[in-house]
């Protein structure tokens, strides 16, 4: 007896809802095996897949109106179901519905009715799985017990702490809290007891320190994992060279940031006798160490990703293997998987080829060295690099037909400038730096993006099982709410309701070069569906690609490991066996979800440790002033970015020249007696007044050289 045994059985279409006796006797259990068999129902209720109705009768949860999925709870109260169906919509749920449930808990939501058009919404029924079980946050003392209060402000409650557990925590000291027990209900509070003293709050690193508590970010490897890793070489053995291309002799390249130490992608480029330009990308070949079912394997699929904080890198391979052997160091023997892409003068595709490859990298460059060369002509670069520049410039030429070609397939092109914070010895940030892309950053764009098409597609027409990159086109109610924020600013977008990219790429174009560039390019990318991985090809709406997968960062991304293993494993065995198929195809939508959970969860940490130094920074420059532009206008006030891409906020109280009405058609706020209106992508001077950095918020003034 087995879990997918009972499953197979109510998975009939005769099957009814039964209580445990019924279905005992009509998948004739013996009596010996019937407290197994209840152990095994017990299980599957617990994973959520499986009900028990009313008069104890299970029914599968998808064959009810009932959704399972994680939590998204939001500071304001409510929160969404993230579904754990591939495909199936965000369900909203209000602050009554959520019951007790807490952000990113794992929970059953029934669907609420709704009239035609309108979100989804409905209600916690069960919490199946608790995700917060330690809660970091700043611990606040009173005589006979203590709270928590949560970093987190979607973590709607505080941690109760009983005097007994409150250990040697002191008043504002940041630390970690165990949950002993969960509210029965809504509204009370959990309690806990304190089981790490992170320091003090205002103490050097702990800020960072606390959002890695936060998000549960591994910072060091299990031993086993660096028992596997001691038994790798510094050095490519040669017996590794058995059955692969040697592209020694050739002309490699990597270009990289200038601190990039995981280097996963080389390039060299061949121009034929046609004319046509043979590109190849060369990606580091890590499923050769890292083997499936192996202590490193399963540790690189726990934490899915690395982690890119403001301070450190939190890698997903220990640094031996990210930084060492599976880098693509320059002047080092290293395996590869590489791509070869031929392609004619307009930038179509000819002809392509995967090797499975040994390569040594011929010079490791940056993105500034060779904008240097390509844009500004630095005269000492070019003469240092001279033997590159031939293929330096047929990569510009190529990576400039690239893009015009994805460009006119339908491509959507944001260009949004990074922000990098540069920190000093002590982790205080000192700058805050606009990361402008380049023709070095397209030039590696395009290459990387043409290599992931390119094996998505030549995989799915192998039909096998496999982990492709989607992002779905954009809801109508999105495209409704977008087409109407447009309209309010002037533009009359057409197209945009048929869902196609061509028509969002053409306002971007329009937009170009305009103070509200950047904010409607945010609103834009802010109505789309969020990219994620999937076991099905489902397409990708903002590449305006059919086939799309994640396959040029093996070294940080466990997906694009996960394909290469299946591409060596075709390339060598060919098309897989029926068992060795269905263990794929069974582990493919696994691994898609979680490797999208772990995605966001590195989204959210990386993005938390740069809001936190951009109010750092900014509480040293209050009363100083700043240029920027309003992003978005509420009720209570107006957000401004400044140029340095710091946003804040205008509360409309210190608006105080006229009393100003929100009009929520067309985004502005306008003063009653003079008629003076504020709208969206105005520039305005702004004076820097407070900078809280509990709640990651800073406040404005409007500058006197406004008035």
């Amino acid at each position: 007896m087995t879990k997918n045994k009972i499953l197979q059985f109510m998975e009939q279409p005769i099957y009814k809802p039964m209580d445990t006796k019924d279905l005992a006797e009509a998948m004739e259990i013996a009596n010996e095996h019937y407290d197994y068999f209840l152990q095994l129902l017990l299980e599957l209720e617990e994973e959520g897949q499986l009900i028990k109705l009313k008069k104890g009768r299970y029914q599968l949860i998808d064959n009810t109106d009932l959704l399972l999925g994680s939590l998204q709870a939001h500071k304001g109260g409510f929160g969404f179901l993230i579904p754990k169906k591939e495909g199936h919509p965000d369900v909203y749920i209000s602050k009554e519905d959520l019951k007790s449930a807490l952000h990113n808990d794992r929970i059953l939501v029934r669907l609420l009715p709704t009239s035609k058009g309108r979100k989804l919404e409905g209600e916690v029924v069960k919490i199946l799985d608790r995700a917060n079980t330690r809660i970091v946050g700043t611990f606040q003392k009173s005589k006979n017990f203590g709270f928590v209060v949560p970093d987190d402000s979607r973590l709607a409650y505080d941690v109760f702490i009983p005097q007994a557990k409150i250990k040697k925590a002191k008043d504002n000291q940041k630390v970690v809290a165990q949950i002993t027990k969960w509210p029965a209900e809504q509204g009370k509070n959990m309690e806990g007891e304190i089981i790490e003293i992170l320091g003090d709050k205002n103490a050097p690193g702990i800020d960072i320190l606390s959002i890695i508590r936060k998000h549960d970010l591994p910072e060091d490897f299990p031993e086993e994992v660096w028992r596997e890793v001691k038994q790798y070489a510094p050095q490519v053995k040669e017996e590794d060279w058995e059955g692969r291309v040697d592209l020694r002799a050739r002309t490699l390249i990597t270009i990289d940031g200038e601190d990039a130490k995981d280097l996963d992608d080389a390039i060299s480029i061949e121009k034929k006798e046609n004319g046509n330009l043979i590109l190849g990308v060369h990606i580091a070949d890590v499923g050769h160490y890292v083997k499936e079912g192996s202590a490193l394997d399963k540790e690189a699929a726990k934490r899915g990703t690395s982690v890119y904080l403001v301070d450190r890198v939190i890698p997903m391979l220990p640094p031996e293997l990210s930084n060492g052997i599976c880098s693509l160091n320059a002047g080092e023997d290293r395996l590869a998987m590489s791509v070869f892409m031929e392609y004619n003068s307009q930038g179509k595709l000819v002809s392509h080829e995967i090797q499975d490859t040994v390569i040594k990298v011929t010079n490791r460059m940056t993105y500034t060295k060779v904008k240097k060369i390509l844009v500004d002509k630095d005269p000492e670069l070019l003469k240092e690099y001279n033997h590159l520049l031939v293929d330096l410039k047929l990569m510009e030429k190529l990576a400039k037909a690239l893009r015009k070609e994805r460009l006119a397939q339908g491509s959507i092109d944001f260009d949004f400038p990074e922000l990098k914070v540069l920190l000093d010895k002590q982790g205080k940030p000192v700058e805050l730096k606009r990361m402008e892309r380049t023709v070095a950053e397209q030039m590696i764009e395009e290459f990387m993006l043409s290599a992931n098409r390119v094996v998505a597609e030549t995989m799915f027409w192998l039909n096998v099982p496999f982990l492709y990159r989607v992002h779905e086109k954009p809801s109508e109610e999105k495209i409704f709410f977008l087409k109407e924020f447009l309209n309010n600013l002037g533009y009359r977008p057409r197209g945009l309701e048929k869902g196609h990219p061509t028509a969002f790429q053409k306002v971007l174009d329009k937009i170009k070069g305009k103070p509200e560039e950047r904010v409607i390019n945010t609103i834009m990318l802010r109505a789309m569906q969020r990219a994620r991985y999937a076991a099905e090809s489902l397409g990708h709406f903002g590449l305006a690609a059919e086939y799309y997968s994640h396959f040029t960062s093996p070294i940080r991304r466990y997906p694009d490991l996960v394909i290469h293993r299946i591409i060596r494993e075709v390339r060598t065995n060919g098309t897989p066996s029926e068992k060795r198929r269905l263990y794929l195809e069974g582990k493919m939508p696994e691994n898609a979800l979680h490797s999208s959970l772990r995605e966001r969860v590195a989204e959210e940490a990386e993005r938390e440790t740069v809001d936190l130094k951009k109010v750092e920074y900014m509480s040293t420059k209050i009363g100083e002033t700043f240029s920027g532009v309003i992003s978005s206008i509420q009720p209570f006030g107006l957000f401004i970015e400044l140029d340095n891409l710091v946003e804040g906020l205008i509360h409309i109280s210190n608006l105080t020249d006229d009393y100003y009405q929100y009009y929520p058609h067309n985004y502005t706020l306008v003063g009653e007696r003079t008629g003076k209106t504020y709208k969206i992508g105005e520039l305005l001077k702004v004076k820097v007044v407070g900078a809280d950095l509990d709640e990651r918020k800073i406040d404005l003034l409007i500058s006197s050289e406004e008035e």
